[in-house]
Order: structure tokens, then C-alpha cells, then sequence
């Protein structure tokens, strides 16, 4: 049997389609999976040990139509479900299976506060789509596989505030509305009883380097400094890892680590959670705003100017 699995990005919906991949491979005979993504995002998952074969795009589907005709496989398990996916299996004409993206329900939701969402993860919706050739969830939590040439060494990386114990404190993300912002960073960074490494993007170094110059006693930037899979071996060597709704939070997640998330805009409803973290795990969220959620993604700013969702959030000690 072959099989291939389409998730073009991005980090933290990538990660999401770990178990997936996991289930199919140990859980049925002689099968040979392959794995299609954009090409920016094949970091996240170019070293799972399930997957046999990788393809990526970089635009568009049509750049690698003929190779996949070639493979000739017996099913497609869409896990984006849009319009280029569905160009994808006209051109394959392969029976496929396509998970649920809820978008009239998240329309409702955000637009109405009508919420009829399921309460269910999107990992065991996107099970939901293997459960008719035998697949089920092994409840063994997400996957994240980093290659030893990204193990990062923390006695001679790092120093030696930071070689016992320590927490990541994740800075950015993909939308303004879904970012912990700076006052709340430094909030967290003041209230912290342990030293704070500061992971994030280039995108996030000049915020990353602000905190730090406040917190420079306990904390450390790292901010732009690593690709994705040295931050996410600091991560895997962490005790705790505090952040937003990011792709940084699936993969701490996928190392099982106690995760306390704060939600902005996004809701986790919405099915997008830390799923199977650690057992000591906290979501931070401010539940009585009538206008949150105000979006399924996010926003390059508050669409009502006061940013409440985030800065109402009440930090602890951690």
C-alpha cells in the first residue's frame, strides 16, 4: 500500500499530523507513506522517521503533478483541504480522504458567538480521515524529531545560570493579535523563579533583545539566533515553556513539557491546543470578552484598538 499525506504549512499544523503519520506507519502492514509540504516548511518534518519519501512545492501543485502520477497510490489523506489540494487529487484521481476544517462553525463563532464547535482536537479529526482503512489513535501525543547536527549542547552553549534548570519563554508569532506583547513578556520575565531563554524568529530579535536588556540577570535571547530545530532542542531540554498559540507551543507539546499558553485572539476551541502535554500544562486566556475570538487566524493589530484579550491576561509566578 501506498500512501500520501498533504499538509503544506506551517509549523504548528505540520506538527499536528504527527500522529497520523505514526498510526499508519505501525499500524498497517507494508505500507510505504510519502509526504507532501511547501518547501519553507520542510524542516518541521523532514526528519520524521515514518515517512519514506518528501515532497515539496514551492507555488504550486503543478510543479510536482507528474512525479506523484508516478507513485501511483492508493489513497491521499488531505489534511489542508483547499483549493490547491483539491487540484492535487483531480490531477491523481486516487481515492482520498479529506479531514473537517469546521469553517462554517469557526464563521459562526467569530462572527455570531454562536459556538457549535465540536469538542474535539484537530488531531483526532484528522484521525478521523484513516479510521475506514483501519487506523485509529494510539493516544501517544505528537512527534518531533531533530537531527543530531541541530542538538544543541546546553553546558557549551549556554551559561551556567542556565545548564540545571531553565524555561523558554517563546516571543512572536504568526499574527500581531496572537503575540504576548512586551509588557507581558517583561512581566512574566520579572515573576519567573527561573532563568528565561527567549526563543522566537528573526522577526523577533529586536523585541527579544528589549527584554532581555531588562532582564538581562535572567534571561538570555536567542531570538533569530537558531533555526527551527535548534530552538526546538533548547525546547526539548527545558523544564517549562511558556508562550502564544504558536508552532513552537506544538512542538513543546510534542516533547510532552508542562506548557502554560496564552491565548490572544484565537480561541483553543478552535481545536488547536497544546495536545498531550505535560500533566502540569495551563491555558491563560481572558474567557468574558465579547469580541474574542475575533478572528480563526489573527490580525496585524487589535481590530478594536485595546489589545485586551492579551493584556487583561493575569501572569503568576512560574
Amino acid at each position: 500500500m501506498k500512501i500520501l499525506v498533504v499538509r503544506f504549512s506551517s509549523i504548528g499544523d505540520i506538527v499536528l499530523t504527527t500522529p497520523i503519520l505514526r498510526c499508519i506507519k505501525q499500524q498497517l502492514k507494508d505500507v510505504e507513506l510519502h509526504y507532501i509540504t511547501k518547501q519553507n516548511f520542510i524542516s518541521v518534518i523532514e526528519n520524521n522517521i515514518y515517512v519514506d519519501k518528501f515532497f515539496t512545492i514551492k507555488n504550486s501543485v503543478s510543479e510536482v503533478i507528474s512525479l506523484l502520477k508516478k507513485e501511483n497510490y492508493d489513497y491521499i489523506i488531505d489534511l489542508h483541504h483547499n483549493a490547491r489540494t483539491l487540484k492535487l487529487k483531480a490531477a491523481l484521481g486516487k481515492k482520498s480522504f479529506s479531514y473537517n476544517k469546521l469553517n462554517w462553525e469557526k464563521f459562526l463563532i467569530v462572527n455570531f458567538k454562536t459556538n457549535k464547535l465540536p469538542q474535539k482536537h484537530i488531531v483526532d479529526r484528522y484521525l478521523e480521515t484513516v479510521e475506514s482503512i483501519g487506523v485509529k489513535n494510539d493516544n501517544n501525543g505528537l512527534d518531533y524529531f531533530i537531527h543530531k547536527k541541530d542538538e544543541i549542547d546546553i553546558p557549551s552553549y549556554l551559561p551556567e545560570l542556565f545548564r540545571k534548570e531553565y524555561h523558554v519563554l517563546v516571543v512572536g508569532g504568526s499574527y500581531f493579535t496572537k503575540q504576548i506583547p512586551v509588557n507581558k513578556l517583561n512581566e512574566i520575565c520579572s515573576r519567573s523563579k527561573f532563568p528565561l531563554i527567549l526563543l522566537g524568529g528573526k522577526e523577533d530579535a529586536i523585541i527579544g533583545e528589549h527584554v532581555y536588556q531588562l532582564n538581562k540577570n535572567t534571561t538570555i535571547n536567542l531570538c533569530g539566533k537558531l533555526n527551527l530545530n535548534q530552538s526546538a532542542s533548547i525546547i526539548q531540554q527545558s523544564e517549562k515553556v511558556i508562550t502564544s498559540d504558536t508552532g513552537l507551543m506544538h512542538i513543546a507539546a510534542a516533547f510532552k513539557k508542562d506548557i502554560i499558553s496564552l491565548w490572544g485572539n484565537t480561541i483553543p476551541e478552535f481545536g488547536m491546543g497544546p495536545y498531550l502535554a505535560g500533566k502540569n500544562s495551563q491555558i491563560l486566556e481572558v474567557t468574558n470578552l465579547s469580541c474574542r475570538p475575533c478572528s480563526k487566524l489573527g490580525y496585524k493589530k487589535c481590530p478594536k484598538g485595546h489589545f485586551k484579550c492579551m493584556n487583561d491576561i493575569e501572569i503568576t509566578e512560574n
